[in-house]
């Protein structure tokens, strides 16, 4: 029988594939036959991450970018299109987590999720979307969040630019659909990462099974997400097996938006 989710011969672009969510979807990638390429601002952990993919048999190169940067990325696109001849999957993944009030929140910190969040997936779908059109096709993922569609305590800025990357998947959806280009976006909830576990230790000392344990909590399901979750749905949205789908945000929230009271 033919496997599900074949990605053999294909390349698939994952921006801030070197940790949590960002490493699950290499992974996952990988395993099923695509080559993948990580793009990724620590290159050290970029490099983690193709080392585990290598070891298993697959396919990953690191490509040192920092999202923010228009000229990086163009220079990233090129490097990959060099190597890989054409772009099938892009992933934008990379961002930048913070917590605070419009009271709370500088302009700096403003300016600084902007820049990753918002304009790191411009400027990773600005320079593909070109040889996606040429090549007859392609597929783009944008990693949103709960926080773009619900209010969420504390998180003004980190929301404004989840629901920006939100409203940009409609409109390349909608301005590239007869390019044969799907784009789509995935909005977890909380997801048990390295990067919850340091803001816990960071933040409650002490605390840090407590905390944990109500931070899960907040789902209806009682737990956080796992990040291989993540990517099996990944998975499926840049499959050809979901080629009807577009234009569409998954929440994958353990039953926060529905369930919460």
């Amino acid at each position: 029988m033919a496997q599900l989710f074949d990605y053999t011969h294909k390349n698939i672009v994952i921006t801030g594939g070197g940790s949590g969510i960002g490493q699950a979807m290499a992974i996952r990638f990988a395993r099923h036959g695509g080559h993948v390429f990580i793009v990724e601002l620590n290159e050290a952990g970029g490099r983690e991450t193709a080392e585990r993919i290598c070891a298993e048999g697959g396919k990953a190169t690191v490509i040192p970018c920092n999202v923010a940067s228009h000229s990086e990325t163009r220079d990233a696109v090129q490097s990959i299109l060099s190597q890989a001849s054409r772009i099938h999957v892009l992933i934008n993944n990379a961002g930048i987590a913070h917590i605070g009030t419009l009271e709370t929140t500088s302009e700096a910190d403003f300016d600084r999720l902007f820049q990753v969040n918002v304009k790191g997936a411009y400027n990773m779908m600005k320079h593909v979307i070109t040889s996606m059109k040429q090549q007859g096709g392609g597929v783009i993922l944008n990693m949103t969040s709960i926080a773009a569609t619900l209010g969420i305590p504390e998180r003004f800025a980190y929301s404004m630019t989840k629901g920006a990357l939100l409203t940009m998947t409609y409109s390349v959806a909608r301005d590239y659909i007869h390019d044969n280009i799907r784009c789509n976006c995935i909005s977890p909830a909380r997801v048990h990462t390295p990067f919850v576990d340091g803001f816990i230790k960071a933040n409650y000392p002490g605390r840090e099974q407590e905390v944990f344990e109500k931070l899960s909590k907040t789902q209806p399901i009682g737990r956080m997400a796992k990040p291989d979750e993540i990517a099996t749905l990944a998975l499926y949205l840049c499959s050809d097996e979901a080629s009807f789908i577009t234009g569409t945000d998954y929440f994958i929230d353990g039953g926060f938006e529905k369930l919460n009271t």
